[in-house]
């Protein structure tokens, strides 16, 4: 029987903690030891059942607890000392205010925020990066809102069946006995989001979350107004078919803009994390048509250039792709309503010329719609570079627009309480408001070699019987008898060399890389001298059958008598499980095929807890990694023979583990202490956390993304869209020209007995067909040639306009010098020249002389 009305029972706060539901209600508590405390202080049990959820503990606690709390004179100090603290980071001046007096407001919009555990609206790397992002823009004071979607059922709940295989189950979010409020308009009523799907509307209602000083705003389709299927668009990330991803992008980012110009919130600069909320230009264009009059090109040109865009996706196969069908099915009516053909629309998601048959990328339209693309590290901005090349077929590979913001952690959110601790009385309090200060960072040599090593020991000793607990309990719903719950209690040497692994089960991230030879590994993990553990996590998509495949494998051989004591797999990998982790382990290995992993931000969570790292040079650590912070598998090459590269990698693995890292470990000094391995914590640490944090990460962003693209929108909207309306008719009417344009010859100077010490003049005729000689740049592009016979790192020359020849035929002349001894070569281009483009490949227009 449905309720005809809901409400929520709020418990009666004493006046003296009433604050207490302040810092309930905003997230800055998942990052903050102190006021997690306090919730843990009012009942240690209850807290670890609502899954580290304040705001169900305070619907669910007792009145006399909080009674007998309010007349706890350590317990209001401590209270007294937080809301001191909270009000604090509320209100004190930041890094943005201090830097440029710029008009700047940025909606991030992203598909998942992994905030904390008990706001289930996140899968994995993604979304705890979005929340990471978050929780710095706050600490900054970035003036930025995000939007995403409030999945009822949020991800999977993974479980391990009888027979080692992975299940999945559903567990419902309750938004209202989460860190959440309800939107209301300004008559104070529900506020209701309507969104064109095809033949109806559909509505959202919106959830705010406050992360410090930020605001997320989740789309909620659950509600009464939809019908039932419309109802299931926000039941659960990631799941349904390819339909239900549409709709599910649609909301997210037609909705998502809607959703802020309800709110108040509009001309910002958009950020898309990942092309899942690509729509929202799209969406961003109509409004521009309904409200400014402007064409469909002069808005795209608007938009662009107040959007900006995060790749993460180092292969094609994890790009969100529809088919021309499903696309005509949900957006005919919006081409109409805009003035465009369905032509025009898959144009913008897809490689030139348009295929009917090929698939609309909505990477690609996040490209085509944004002013800066960025990749998450410096290797996957060459990857990513090579993968989007058709898009710009004619442009040197360096050229493609996709510059590098390497991923960074948040450091408060994912560092032990003890290691706290330590750097508080080391570093001063300041490293965890100036986390990218390597001055700071270098005081980390200055901690006795006793007192880090004691720290880490407690926390390893704190991740084995954590694993142990939840070993007993996953036993326990398996309905073991009590001799096998009894045997998992001992599992695990507090003083063993401690490996953790934890990650999505994708096949490319090679989780059984490590056990592909079970001989020489059980050598390895029961030398009683030198004892090793392995302890691993993670979850595969409901739909991956090889990732199953590969957890069932790794479970079979943990129950192997050999290895019960040493390998041991906890269930239903989330933040909880990954902080034990981070915090608790020696090594921190990852394995991905070189060129898989976009960055990868597990690592650096580990070394900031004082960690070493073991990985492929992939991602991240193939910018920092060097001998003496942790351990590199492999090299830098890539092979094609994939079988044959794991294994190996493989023994390389093995062999590291044996001949370097297990005996640095357990060699001690007079004082029982592994200086070696110490002094490599130590290194690692300062090497590694003050460059991969999201602090310098966002300002980053805000240097080299946010402040060029206000700055770019401010510029398009000036004087009634002055410059949009020029520069959307001048880049019509040179695509419309481009192809016709034609070198019709090249000369040069005597090339004989040329020196270091000679200039070579370079003339050349064009035939333009109309277009104006002053809109081209003509340019010289030459250097050394190579084996293949290619320019390698060349430099590019602009020409000079010599005169007119005739109707539409002009001569440029350059000269060029600065030569490298040896073989060299030139050849020359055409590419538009403007004062208004935000750059001359914006159209992918060049043309290069080809003889």
């Amino acid at each position: 029987m449905k309720p005809i009305k809901k409400f929520t029972i709020s418990p009666v706060l004493p006046d003296r903690i009433k604050r207490l539901r302040d810092i309930a209600n905003n997230l800055w508590w998942s990052w903050d030891f102190e006021a997690r405390e306090l919730f843990r202080r009012l009942d240690q049990d209850l807290w670890e059942k609502v899954r580290h959820n304040p705001v169900l503990m305070l619907s669910s606690i007792g009145q006399e607890v909080l009674e007998d709390r309010a007349k706890d004179d350590s317990y209001l100090f401590q209270l007294d000392r937080t809301v001191e603290r909270f009000d604090y980071m509320l209100t004190r001046k930041v890094w943005f205010q201090q830097e440029k007096d710029v008009d700047l407001q940025v909606a991030y919009f992203s598909m998942e925020y992994g905030i904390t555990e008990s706001l289930a609206v996140y899968s994995g790397g993604l979304g705890v990066l979005s929340g990471d992002h978050l929780k710095s823009a706050s600490e900054l004071g970035i003036p930025l809102c995000a939007v995403g979607l409030s999945y009822q059922n949020g991800y999977f709940q993974q479980t391990i069946g009888v027979d080692d295989w992975q299940e999945e189950k559903v567990a419902a979010n309750d938004f209202y006995n989460l860190p959440l409020t309800l939107v209301k308009s300004e008559n104070g009523k529900q506020l209701l989001v309507e969104i064109p799907m095809v033949d109806r509307t559909v509505y959202a209602q919106v959830w705010k979350a406050t992360v410090g000083r930020i605001h997320l705003y989740l789309l909620d389709t659950n509600i009464d107004e939809n019908g039932e299927a419309d109802r299931k668009i926000t039941a659960e990330l990631y799941g349904g078919d390819t339909e239900m991803r549409i709709q599910q992008e649609i909301v997210l980012g037609m909705g998502g803009v809607r959703a802020l110009k309800a709110i108040g919130i509009e001309n910002c600069v958009y950020h898309l994390n990942e092309g899942h909320s690509a729509f929202l230009g799209l969406e961003r264009i109509r409004g521009l048509i309904q409200s400014e009059n402007l064409s469909f090109l002069e808005g795209l040109e608007v938009v662009k250039a107040s959007s900006v865009f995060t790749t993460h996706t180092p292969v094609q196969a994890g790009i969100d792709l529809f088919s021309t069908e499903l696309m005509e099915k949900y957006f005919k009516k919006y081409c109409a309503e805009v003035g465009i053909s369905l032509n025009d629309l898959l144009a913008l998601g897809q490689p030139k010329p348009v295929n009917l048959k090929e698939e609309f990328s909505m990477a690609v339209l996040a490209l085509n719609l944004s002013y800066k693309a960025n990749a998450v590290s410096e290797l996957h901005g060459v990857v990513s570079r090579r993968m989007w090349r058709s898009l710009w077929p004619d442009l040197l590979e360096s050229e493609i627009p996709i510059i590098s913001i390497t991923n960074g952690i948040h450091q408060a959110s994912w560092i032990s309480r003890e290691m706290t601790d330590l750097y508080d009385r080391y570093l001063g309090i300041d490293w965890a408001h100036k986390p990218s200060s390597e001055e700071l960072w270098k005081k980390v040599y200055e901690i006795p070699d006793a007192e880090l090593w004691r720290t880490h020991v407690r926390r390893r000793q704190r991740l084995i019987e954590f694993v142990r607990r939840r070993l007993v309990e996953q036993y326990r719903q398996l309905g073991k008898p009590q001799y096998e719950l009894s045997r998992v209690e001992n599992v695990l040497n507090s003083d063993a060399l401690t490996i953790g692994f934890a990650r999505r089960f994708a096949t490319y991230k090679r989780a059984a890389l490590l056990f592909s030879d079970p001989d020489q590994l059980e050598r390895l993990l029961n030398d009683p001298k030198r004892p090793v553990q392995i302890i691993i996590a993670g979850k595969a998509h409901p739909q991956d059958i090889e990732g199953k495949r590969l957890i069932q494998k790794i479970l079979k051989l943990s129950h192997e008598e050999r290895f019960y004591q040493s390998i041991v797999f906890i269930e239903n990998y989330d933040m909880n499980v990954s902080r034990y982790l981070v915090q608790g382990s020696d090594i921190w290995l990852n394995n991905p095929r070189r060129g898989m992993e976009a960055c990868g931000t597990s690592g650096m969570k580990s070394a900031v807890n004082g960690g070493l790292n073991f990985s492929t040079l992939d991602g991240w650590w193939d910018e920092v990694y060097h001998p003496g912070i942790g351990w590199a598998i492999g090299t830098r090459d890539i092979y094609e023979d994939v079988k044959n590269w794991d294994e190996q990698e493989a023994k390389k693995m093995l062999n590291i583990l044996e001949k370097e890292i297990i005996p640095t470990f357990f060699y001690r000094d007079k004082d029982g202490l592994p200086r070696d391995w110490i002094h490599r914590m130590k290194d690692s640490i300062a090497t590694i956390c003050p460059v991969f944090n999201t602090n310098r990460m966002l300002k980053d962003y805000t240097e080299m993304m946010y402040y060029p693209a206000a700055e770019r929108a401010v510029k398009m909207r000036q004087n009634s869209f002055k410059i949009t309306h020029a520069l959307a008719g001048w880049k019509k009417n040179l695509r419309d020209k481009w192809d016709s344009i034609r070198f019709l010859k090249v000369d040069t100077s005597p090339l004989m007995e040329l020196s270091v010490k000679n200039s070579l003049e370079i003339t050349t005729e064009i035939f333009l067909d109309g277009i104006n000689p002053n809109d081209i740049d003509v340019q010289i592009y030459y250097g050394k040639i190579n084996e293949s016979g290619d320019i390698v790192e060349g430099i590019f020359q602009s020409m000079a306009l010599d005169h007119e020849m005739g109707t539409n035929k002009y001569r440029y002349k350059g000269q060029i010098n600065n030569w490298v001894c040896g073989l060299n070569g030139f050849t020359v281009r055409v590419i538009p020249k403007h004062p208004d483009l935000g750059s001359p490949f914006e159209d992918g227009l060049i043309h290069w002389f080809t003889g």
